[in-house]
């Protein structure tokens, strides 16, 4: 009876541990879909703007010129709605993992801080670029459609804003280059799955295994 007493709570403790475990293992190891859709969007969008862009300051061909604008303030609308929907998913039915275990507190609060920074200007970036636009007090063209002067020119107002632009999109690369690097340097020398979790096609076989694990986290804040 002793030895059956033991085997009991033996086993009851091991079914505690099991029961305890099993959500450590059953965390999410990816984004949801829809998280992921937005943020390999939102990357073409911007790599086109700053084509864009590049290519206008380098051209001597005024046709050239006036396409790339056309083409770069059609891309800041779409990239500034892109932004706007993205955030509204993610405050209410985004699914995000947590940061992986080994991630120090600095580590994450830099993460954050950078991923705060990199919404901020896909939002502030083109609601400024339009802006100089509109105090340069003349029409102009976005996506197919022709827009007349909405107010007019305002030069000193104008210049300010257009520095701030280019400011914010010197900002936008560096971040940008840093979150790229980051994820790099965790999949290829780190070797967890931090790019495979906004990555699906990088997934190792191993990756695949944990995915099959998942139980749908609820987690929808920024913070995780």
């Amino acid at each position: 009876m002793a030895a059956l007493s033991t085997q009991e709570r033996n086993g009851g403790v091991e079914s505690s541990q099991c029961s305890t475990m099993q959500p450590m293992t059953a965390k999410r190891t990816s984004f949801d879909g829809v998280t992921i859709a937005f943020h390999w969007a939102t990357l073409l969008i911007v790599l086109g703007l700053l084509t864009t862009a590049l290519w206008h300051a380098q051209s001597h061909d005024d046709m050239t010129k006036a396409l790339m604008l056309r083409i770069h303030r059609s891309l800041g609308v779409s990239v500034w709605t892109a932004t706007a929907f993205r955030l509204v998913w993610r405050m209410t039915n985004a699914k995000l993992p947590p940061f992986p275990d080994e991630m120090t507190d600095i580590h994450r609060m830099l993460v954050k801080i950078t991923e705060y920074c990199l919404y901020a200007l896909l939002v502030l970036q083109p609601t400024i670029g339009f802006g100089a636009m509109l105090t340069r007090g003349r029409s102009f063209t976005l996506f197919w459609g022709h827009v007349p002067p909405l107010i007019p020119h305002y030069p000193t107002v104008e210049a300010v804003l257009f520095s701030l632009h280019r400011a914010g999109a010197w900002a936008l690369g560096l971040l940008i280059t840093a979150h790229a690097v980051n994820a790099l340097v965790h999949h290829f020398i780190i070797r967890d799955n931090t790019l495979t979790r906004m990555a699906p096609i990088l997934r190792t076989e191993r990756d695949i295994a944990e995915l099959a694990l998942e139980r749908g986290d609820q987690q929808t804040s920024f913070g995780r």
